[in-house]
């Protein structure tokens, strides 16, 4: 049997074009949708199994990837959107009525600060960045998933070309890192 881990990948991960200029994000409203318009590709797209994103009621994991704050632009019905955590690093604007996080800025002094996390499966157009890892993974247990299955869902992973870790991928912990020993004074060419 076949795991399911998230609606847009569970039939195989589809590639980018490339050419990704942007495009529409919507939440799931019917009548009032919110609706952002996003510049340029996405980067970082990935599985999140963290019990903090948003995922479709038939997923484990969310899709999840970030592109600039300064891309971000709301463009209808934003007075919709609320922040889920004000205490959390990452920003979750929500569509109070059907509960999408449209998007998350980083504003804390931290190495992604001025990125915004989105859910690219949201767009409208196809074409962005597919995803290219998945992190946190063991914390999909901590969301009531059984220790029983983590093997099934790591290969599944591998199965789609996403590395499973359980933290981010090697670069963005080495990006994260070298943020730390910089502010520490530490940090070396």
């Amino acid at each position: 049997m076949t795991v399911a881990l998230h609606p847009i990948i569970d039939n195989g991960v589809t590639p980018g074009s490339g050419s990704f200029a942007g495009g529409t994000l919507s939440c799931l409203c019917s009548s009032r949708t919110v609706r952002l318009r996003i510049k340029g590709d996405i980067a970082h797209n990935h599985a999140c199994g963290c019990t903090k994103c948003w995922k479709p009621a038939d997923a484990i994991v969310s899709i999840v990837a970030v592109t600039g704050t300064e891309n971000v632009e709301v463009a209808e019905n934003g007075d919709k959107l609320a922040v889920v955590d004000p205490s959390a690093l990452i920003q979750r604007h929500a569509c109070r009525e059907c509960g999408v996080h449209m998007y998350g800025p980083v504003e804390r002094d931290h190495a992604f600060k001025g990125l915004s996390f989105i859910h690219p499966e949201r767009f409208s157009e196809g074409g962005w960045a597919a995803p290219g890892f998945a992190a946190f993974v063991s914390s999909v247990i901590e969301a009531g998933v059984s220790p029983t299955e983590m093997d099934g869902i790591r290969a599944r992973f591998r199965d789609l070309g996403l590395e499973p870790y359980d933290c981010l991928n090697p670069p963005l912990m080495d990006y994260l890192a070298t943020f730390a020993a910089k502010k520490a004074g530490t940090y070396r060419e």
